[in-house]
């Protein structure tokens, strides 16, 4: 596939290990029983994909928004695509991960890149991590567990730049998220100055501007 957003070979081959283990999860995934998915959930990388990160790569750099928030570091794939994006335009990331060694993976992944300079973690409850941030962020991707998005959004709200950028992870897929992203659909059209669209790109993104 031709590279839309001109990163480094060494981003390219990050990225391209991560697709290829999601490959290889997904067949264990059809393989496990519903018991078994429940109780190994966190081996699994479970990433945005790549039409997701390329568009929110594209804003970013388009918008040069400088100012990243990434709420749910996971194994570091989206980390990796928003540390390419802020690297072309002079900014950083800031990625907010529960699980210790979760980050330290994303962390090896990142050096690899070559991109460590350019996300600062920070490990544990993402609600308290957030309630002592500052601010103000000028893009934020939201993903992490599904029933923590309306209270993540409310601790966002007023530290949202003018012309802020929210992208939502897990609006459509799995099924069983879709109860907690229409609660955050809805929190987001009661929030003032907020305007919003749902596009159907990997598994469905909210993604909002802050007027």
């Amino acid at each position: 596939m031709a590279d839309p957003v001109s990163m480094d070979p060494a981003v390219w081959a990050v990225i391209e290990d991560y697709e290829a283990r999601a490959e290889r999860e997904d067949e264990l995934w059809n393989k496990l029983s519903e018991e078994e998915l429940r109780r190994r959930l966190d081996e699994f990388l479970l990433p945005v994909g790549r039409a997701a990160a390329t568009l929110m790569s594209l804003i970013i750099r388009g918008g040069e928004l400088r100012r990243i928030l990434e709420v749910g570091s996971s194994y570091g794939y989206s980390t990796t695509w928003l540390a390419a994006a802020a690297r072309a335009v002079g900014g950083k990331v800031r990625s907010l991960e529960l699980r210790p060694a979760k980050a330290e993976y994303a962390r090896a992944q990142l050096g690899r890149a070559g991109l460590t300079d350019y996300v600062e973690f920070h490990v544990g409850d993402a609600l308290a991590t957030l309630a002592q941030l500052a601010g103000p962020f000028d893009f934020v991707l939201i993903d992490l567990w599904k029933d923590l998005y309306v209270p993540v959004f409310d601790l966002l709200h007023p530290k949202l730049a003018a012309g802020a950028i929210i992208v939502a992870d897990n609006m459509l897929e799995p099924p069983g998220a879709r109860v907690h992203a229409e609660a955050y659909r809805e929190r987001l059209r009661a929030a003032p100055g907020m305007s919003s669209v749902l596009l159907a790109v990997g598994n469905g993104l909210e993604v909002s501007r802050y007027r």
